[in-house]
């Protein structure tokens, strides 16, 4: 069901800029998880540090890295 507010209505006006938070506390976070997410898919392309030779392993390291990250 949607909701629709009026521009008259209280709720509209004070309650949802309570929630809206502008700060810069959670972009270490947010980088962080980024980083993250870049080193381990760098698998996927050709860098010498974190390439696969093998096709098994690659596939591995793969599903493991998204059993860990994506199904906990």
């Amino acid at each position: 069901m949607p909701f629709y507010f009026r521009k008259e209505c209280p709720l509209n006006s004070g309650y949802l800029r309570k929630l809206h938070v502008i700060s810069k506390r959670y972009t270490q976070r947010i980088e962080r998880h980024n980083l993250n997410l870049r080193q381990h898919l760098a698998r996927l392309g050709r860098k010498s540090q974190s390439f696969s030779k093998s096709v098994e392993l690659h596939d591995k390291v793969i599903g493991h890295y998204l059993n860990i990250k994506h199904y906990q």
